[in-house]
Formats: C-alpha cells, structure tokens, sequence
C-alpha cells in the first residue's frame, strides 16, 4: 500500500502546476475597477451629511433580491476569513504565496462592488447591512468541530473544497444578477462570476494533478467535502431564511449544487473513470456514488415540492384576481 504523502510533500510536489496555473490566471484574468461598475449619479446624502436615510420604498429590488444581494455581499465581506484559512493550508512562500496573495486581492474587489452599488442605489438598508457584517466578519468562518472530526485538515481538504465552493459562488453571483432586473446589477454580478470561474480553474487544475499523485488521498478529501459541503455565508444573520428565499427563486438550490458544481468538477476530474485507485480508493468512490444517489432523490423532492407551491400560489392569485 502506498504511503501517504504529508501536507508538506504535497505543496512541494504541486508547487510547479501551481506556478503554473498562477502564470496561466495572470495571463487570463482581466483587469477592471470597482467604480466603473457602480452608477454613482443615483446617490444622494443620508441624514448625518444633511440628507434623507434609507426608506424601503427607496429600493428598486424584489425582497428575493436583496436577499440573494445581502448574502454574497456578506459572504465576500468575510474575506479576512477565508484569507487565514486557505494561508494557513496553503503556503505563503513561492507560486503558492503569490497565488494567495493574488487570490486576496481579486477577492477583496468584489465585496467593495457590491457593496457600492447597494448604498448608491439604495437597494438594502444601509444600517442593517452594516450590522449584519459586523455580526458575520466578528463571528467568522471556519470548520465546526463536527466538521473537523470528518474532514481531513491541511491542503487536500481546502483545495477540494475552494474548487467546490468557488463554483457554487460563480452560480450564485450569475444567477442573482438576474433577479435583480437591474442591467447595472446583472453586469456587476457577471463580472464577480467571471472572477470566480478563473478561481474555481486554478483550484479544480491543482485537485486534478494532485489525484495523479495521490489518488486515494485525493479522492477522500473530496469525498469528504462533497458529503459535508455547506457554503461559507452559512452563519450569518438571516442565512436560513434567505437560502430558502434563493432556493425557491432558483438562485440556488440543490439541483443546481448537483449538475452545476458538484458534477462538472467530478466529470472533469474523471472521478468514476479512473483506474487507479487501490481497493481502499474504490470502496470510497463507492460511497461517494451512494451519497450522490441520495442528493439526486432530495433535489427531485424539492423541486416536487417547489413545483406545488407554486401552483397554489398561482392558484391564489387567480382567485384574488377574480
């Protein structure tokens, strides 16, 4: 049985496909600006500098949509967060620091932009907001005890599940811009998604050559995030209830979790065509096989259920209409 490979050894054998997929987003990635994102002429003072403050009729946005604004916005806010987490798994030396530090500086865009355009146009309560962010960035985001007990600490664990989650943002960012009916809104949340795609690149590249190294290994990090996966706005104000707001709006919901993140990273990675696990290997792919039996029956049960609640609702509708 071959021995596995220390976090240390790891980094040091990936450390060339990280310099090289580090050269390779340099040469991608586009440069743009916050401000040019942000439709600045829509502001106007708050009280304190002799204006008006915030009144709900002032937002433009559906109560989904601020719901879905509110929390990406929290959850680029908590950046400091995920910083520690993914330095601390990573390396700050070589390909691997400059890709963190990279990382960091696009990432930090995002929350800056999003956050603009709420306060110019109005579209959330200011004070709320700002109250919200306090409470989540005090609190953090890091792995529960439950969750360190299952998952596997150090890089395996952090590139697995960076790859997922960064997808899983890219989807909520895309989709969210859309449910802004807000051109501005859509464009902005294009623009973050694109950032997030060229993330989620860099992860999925250095999880494919780290299988080629140590398969089994590999594939249990992954496993063990793809069976524990929550997103990192989990723990915020509001989290549950606005989650079900997007899950019921399509923004985000477990069907799209299945064929639009877990899936596509699984496919590429050639999770259920390999041949070189050891029997240890195999008998985790099996498990993971399972798991996603489940999630396929629980996302037809919501979507069921979505779909009846939707027709009583335009039953309703009609009914008050008539």
């Amino acid at each position: 049985m071959a021995r596995e490979l220390t976090q240390l050894e790891l980094l040091k054998e990936l450390e060339p496909v990280a310099e090289e997929n580090v050269n390779r987003h340099l040469s991608m990635a586009k440069e743009w600006h916050p401000h040019d994102y942000v439709p600045w002429d829509e502001g106007r003072n708050f009280a304190a500098m002799g204006g008006v403050d915030w009144e709900p009729e002032q937002s433009k946005l559906s109560e989904v949509a601020k719901a879905a604004m509110i929390t990406n916005l929290l959850t680029e806010d908590n950046l400091p967060s995920y910083h520690r987490e993914i330095a601390e798994s990573f390396s700050q030396d070589g390909a691997w620091g400059t890709w963190v530090g990279r990382w960091t500086a696009e990432e930090n865009r995002h929350g800056i932009a999003l956050r603009d355009y709420l306060v110019v146009t109005r579209g959330v309560d200011p004070v709320a907001l700002e109250q919200a962010r306090m409470e989540h960035m005090t609190h953090g985001f890091a792995a529960t005890e439950e969750e360190k007990s299952k998952l596997e600490e150090g890089f395996l664990n952090s590139v697995s599940y960076v790859t997922f989650q960064e997808l899983a943002t890219r989807v909520s960012h895309r989709n969210t811009g859309r449910a802004c009916n807000d051109p501005i809104a859509d464009r902005l949340l294009q623009r973050i998604a694109a950032d997030e795609n060229l993330h989620m690149i860099f992860y999925r590249n250095m999880c494919e050559a780290a299988l080629d190294i140590a398969p089994d290994q590999t594939l249990e990090a992954l496993a063990n995030v793809v069976e524990n996966f929550r997103m990192p706005g989990q723990g915020m104000p509001n989290f549950r209830r606005n989650g079900v707001l997007m899950a019921k709006a399509g923004i985000y919901d477990l069907r799209q979790h299945l064929e639009e993140v877990l899936w596509p990273n699984l496919r590429k990675w050639r999770i259920f065509e390999r041949t070189d696990f050891t029997g240890k290997g195999e008998q985790r792919r099996e498990q993971l096989a399972n798991y996603l039996e489940v999630l396929e029956k629980s996302a037809l049960k919501f979507e069921e259920q979505r779909d009846r609640m939707r027709a009583r609702d335009a039953a309703r509708a009609d009914a008050a209409a008539s």
